[in-house]
């Protein structure tokens, strides 16, 4: 919760959020009045940091949101949506829908849109087990899961690791409803009053802004942060 001058701000290590909230976490883009605490967590973390209103304003999936209406406000700047962007389904022998429903599914959180979409395309999962994204291609090549739903760089990096794609879910989602599919959002608890929400929304899309501009002053932070170094990479992301 705020204190009285401080805004406790949470945002994944991933590209698309490093690159989003680099002015605020460098001090180059400041809230007057108010000191930023960042914190950097997966998304998981910060959708169960949600859950029990630990963080002022936070980066969520877009189903973690869902549960957390009644105390977060959803913003309308930063929220991560759009085509051609969802989550894959990996596997390192080649598997069919039909097989997910006795397949070992990893996933990256419970209330993860990766996990809220795969639920949507293969209702008859039996058996998914979570862990951090990260760890989704090793627990596959662990053989402790037959499959698995990649995020974030994995979804650029998994072909060249030897695993092949079940589905993608993003290009399923647009397929069966024409819409852009809703991964991330950014929500700010309610009780922080709409004068602060909305400054903290104008700051959060002036630092989209100023990276869009300079996208090379970001590059360091989003590397430091990153868990695949390639620029290529990051650039795609």
């Amino acid at each position: 919760m705020a204190t009285t001058n401080t805004i406790r701000l949470g945002f994944s290590p991933c590209p698309n959020d490093t690159f989003m909230f680099f002015a605020i976490a460098s001090g180059e883009l400041k809230l007057p009045g108010f000191d930023i605490v960042t914190e950097l967590h997966d998304v998981e973390t910060l959708n169960c940091k949600a859950m029990t209103a630990e963080l002022d304003i936070s980066k969520l999936s877009f189903h973690a949101w869902l549960k957390v209406r009644p105390k977060y406000r959803l913003l309308s700047s930063g929220a991560a949506l759009g085509y051609g962007c969802g989550p894959l389904v990996v596997s390192k022998r080649p598997l069919t829908r039909a097989d997910m429903t006795e397949a070992r599914v990893i996933l990256p959180g419970q209330w993860t849109t990766a996990h809220l979409l795969f639920r949507l395309w293969a209702p008859g999962a039996k058996y998914r087990t979570f862990t951090t994204y990260e760890n989704i291609l090793s627990e596959i090549e662990a053989d402790k899961a037959d499959c698995g739903v990649i995020i974030h760089e994995n979804r650029f990096t998994y072909s060249r690791a030897g695993f092949l794609s079940v589905i993608d879910l993003g290009a399923w989602w647009e397929q069966e409803t024409s819409l852009p599919i809703p991964l991330g959002c950014i929500a700010a608890k309610k009780e922080l009053g709409d004068d602060l929400i909305k400054k903290a929304e104008d700051l959060i899309r002036s630092s989209i802004r100023r990276s869009q501009n300079d996208p090379s002053a970001a590059l360091p932070f989003i590397r430091q942060h990153a868990q695949e170094l390639s620029e290529e990479v990051t650039r795609q992301h």
